[in-house]
C-alpha cells in the first residue's frame, strides 16, 4: 500500500479516524458478525454485508488478495431457532440448513463476495468451552445451577466500546433476571439444556452456550486472540461486542480483542423503524423479487456507512435509473482495480467515503460519454471495486422481477409493430403503442445501435 495513500477507518473503541496499522500485513484479518438463520435476513441485515464486502475489497486491492483473511460467522444454536423450528414442526438442522441457503442465494444476488471462511457455531463448542474453562479458571467466570456466568465486575474497564452509562448497563442487563446471578450484570456464557433442546456434554452438565461466547470462540479459532477488524451493525455494540471483548480480553490476557471496530448506522424503511407490526418489515428476498440485485447494493452505498439510512421505494428507483443509464457504457471497457484513478481509491481509503465515491463514478460516467481518454476503463473500474456492473448487458437489460407477469411474446410483437409504425411515418400509431405499452406497466428506453438502426429496450415500470 502507497505510504502517501494511509487507509483510515472509524474506530468505535476509540471514537475517532485513525491510519489503519495491520497487526501482520501480510496477513490482515477481518471478523463480521453473520446471520442467526431462524428466519429470512431483511434489509436492515444486508447493510453490513455489502459495507463490509466493500471493505473486504478494499483490503485485497490494498494488501493483495492472499493476504487477507475474512471471515463471516453463521449463528446455528440460538433460542430464536429452537422456537422457530419446534413452531415448522421440523429439525433444528433442517431449519438451519435451509435459512442459510437461502442467506446464500440472497447475498450473492447482492454480489457479495463469499468469505474466506464462514464458521458455524455448532462446530466451535470445543472451542467455546475451552475459553470458559480459561475465565472461570482465572475468576472470570462462575458456574451456579447448571449455567456459566462472567463476572462483569472481575473486569475493571468493562464498558469501553459501548461507553454507557452504568445505570444504563443495569437495565439492559436486568432483562435476564436470575437469582443464581452474583451481579445484575453477569451475562451467562454456558446454560443447560432440556432433552428436547440442542445440548452438548461440558464440565458444567449437558447444555448449551450463550450467544456471546459463540463469536469470541470462532473468530479465536480462525483469527487468532487478537485480529485486525470486528464488524457489524450499530445495534451489535451493547451487550454483544462488549461481552465478546470481556470475554476474549480476560481469557487469553490482552489489552484488546480487535484493534478497531467498526459500526454501520440503522436503516429504516421509509421514515420509519422497520417493524411486522408496522407492515415495513422487508426480506432481502423480497426486495429481490421486485429489483435487481445491484439496483439494492447501489441504494444502499450512496448512503455514508455510519449514518443512517432511510429505505425507500422512490430510492430504490433512481437507483435502478441510474445503472441503467451507466450500464451500456460501462460493460463496454474491461474492468481492472489498477486503472481506478487514485481519487477514487483515496475516497475508499477514508472511512469508506462511498458518496464521495460514486460522485467520482458518476463524473467518469459523463467523461466516457464525452469521450475522455480511459473515462471508460476507469468507469468500469471504479464499479468493479464496488461490486457494480457484474452482468453483461443484455444480462442487466433482460432482467425481469420474478414477482412480474408480463407476456413478453405479446409485449415484442407490439414493440415490433412499433417500430414498423415508425419506419412508415405512422407516429400516431406509434404514439399510440407506446401508450399501450406504458399501461401495461412498462417503461420504454429507445436508442439507435451502431448501424443507425432504431430499438427498443423495455422494463417494469416502478
Amino acid at each position: 500500500m502507497s505510504q502517501h495513500l494511509p487507509l483510515r477507518l472509524y474506530n468505535t473503541l476509540t471514537r475517532q479516524r485513525e491510519d489503519f496499522v495491520p497487526i501482520d500485513r501480510s496477513k490482515v484479518r477481518m471478523y463480521v458478525c453473520g446471520p442467526t438463520v431462524y428466519d429470512l435476513a431483511h434489509i436492515g441485515n444486508a447493510r453490513p454485508i455489502i459495507i463490509f464486502d466493500v471493505l473486504y475489497r478494499l483490503l485485497r486491492q490494498l494488501y493483495g488478495e492472499a493476504h487477507v483473511t475474512y471471515v463471516r460467522n453463521i449463528t446455528d444454536v440460538d433460542d430464536k431457532i429452537n422456537a422457530r423450528a419446534a413452531e415448522r414442526g421440523i429439525s433444528i438442522r433442517a431449519l438451519t440448513d435451509e435459512t442459510a441457503a437461502v442467506f446464500h442465494e440472497d447475498v450473492a444476488e447482492l454480489n457479495c463476495l463469499p468469505p474466506d471462511v464462514e464458521p458455524r457455531a455448532t462446530e466451535h463448542i470445543a472451542e467455546m468451552i475451552a475459553i470458559i474453562d480459561k475465565l472461570v479458571a482465572g475468576g472470570h467466570a462462575y458456574a451456579a445451577e447448571g449455567h456459566v456466568l462472567f463476572s462483569v465486575p472481575s473486569m475493571a474497564d468493562y464498558g469501553g466500546l459501548s461507553r454507557r452509562p452504568l445505570d444504563e448497563m443495569i437495565a439492559g442487563a436486568r432483562v435476564d433476571v436470575a437469582a443464581y446471578k452474583r451481579d445484575d450484570m453477569d451475562f451467562v456464557l454456558w446454560k443447560p439444556s432440556k432433552e428436547s433442546e440442542p445440548g452438548w456434554d461440558s464440565p458444567w452438565g449437558r447444555g448449551r452456550p450463550g450467544w456471546h461466547i459463540e463469536c469470541s470462540a470462532m473468530s479465536w479459532k480462525h483469527l487468532g486472540e487478537t485480529f485486525d477488524i470486528h464488524g457489524g451493525g450499530i445495534d451489535l455494540v451493547f451487550p454483544h461486542h462488549e461481552n465478546e471483548i470481556a470475554q476474549s480480553r480476560c481469557a487469553f490476557g490482552h489489552s484488546v480483542m480487535a484493534n478497531v471496530w467498526m459500526h454501520n448506522g440503522f436503516l429504516q424503511v421509509e421514515g420509519e423503524k422497520m417493524s411486522k407490526s408496522l407492515g415495513n418489515f422487508v426480506t432481502i428476498r423480497d426486495c429481490l423479487g421486485d429489483w435487481p440485485g445491484e439496483a439494492i447494493r447501489f441504494n444502499m452505498l450512496k448512503t455514508h456507512y455510519r449514518q443512517p439510512i432511510d429505505w425507500t421505494l422512490a430510492s430504490l428507483r433512481e437507483s435502478k435509473r441510474e445503472l441503467d443509464r451507466m450500464y451500456p457504457l460501462a460493460t463496454q471497457f474491461a474492468a481492472s482495480p489498477a486503472m481506478a484513478p487514485p481519487e477514487f481509491v483515496a475516497a475508499l481509503c477514508d472511512d469508506l467515503n462511498l458518496p464521495e465515491a460514486i460522485t467520482i463514478l458518476r463524473r467518469l460516467y459523463t467523461e466516457a460519454l464525452e469521450g475522455v481518454a480511459l473515462a471508460g476503463t476507469r468507469l468500469a473500474s471504479c464499479g468493479h471495486m464496488l461490486g457494480l456492473f457484474q452482468k453483461d448487458l443484455a444480462a442487466w437489460n433482460g432482467w425481469r422481477p420474478p414477482s412480474a407477469h408480463i407476456d413478453e411474446l405479446h409485449v415484442q410483437r407490439l414493440i415490433n409493430a412499433r417500430i414498423a409504425a415508425r419506419k412508415a411515418k405512422d407516429f400516431a400509431e406509434s404514439d399510440r403503442i407506446r401508450d399501450e405499452l406504458t399501461g401495461m406497466g412498462l417503461q420504454l428506453r429507445d436508442g439507435k445501435d451502431a448501424n443507425g438502426e432504431f430499438f427498443t429496450h423495455w422494463d417494469v415500470l416502478r
